[in-house]
């Protein structure tokens, strides 16, 4: 189901996603993303146009449902102590926040339209709490 979609504009070509405690460095070289514990940093394309972002929680069986046709550019669990999922650019020039309930860690998996060129669209699909 989706919960939340918000279009940002993107200065610097690269978007963070995950806790609201402090973007660490993230060094994306060639690959399209990079994650740590708590954050995943993903390759957009800056200042062409609006990213479209989508989060979506399971079960993905009512409404709209995430696109198939995107590509996996991470999935494996990310910490989000408060509870919170924060989308912004690494510069903290825009953030958007969602409240998804209990804090712990949750399986995360990011699509994008386009990966490598730089990612016009981003479905972040958010599982159960893992523990």
């Amino acid at each position: 189901m989706q919960v939340a979609g918000v279009d940002v504009y993107m200065s610097h070509p690269v978007l963070a996603l995950g806790s609201t405690d402090w973007l660490p460095i993230l060094s994306l070289e060639q690959q399209p993303a990079v994650a740590c514990d708590t954050h995943v940093a993903v390759r957009v394309q800056a200042q062409v146009r609006l990213i479209r972002v989508r989060i979506f929680i399971q079960p993905f069986d009512q409404g709209v449902v995430p696109d198939e046709t995107f590509t996996d550019v991470f999935d494996g669990p990310l910490a989000l102590p408060g509870g919170r999922l924060v989308v912004g650019d690494v510069m903290g020039e825009s953030r958007f926040v969602k409240l998804l309930g209990n804090p712990g860690r949750r399986r995360i998996r990011v699509a994008v339209d386009q990966p490598g060129r730089g990612a016009g669209a981003i479905d972040i699909c958010i599982g159960d709490v893992l523990d």
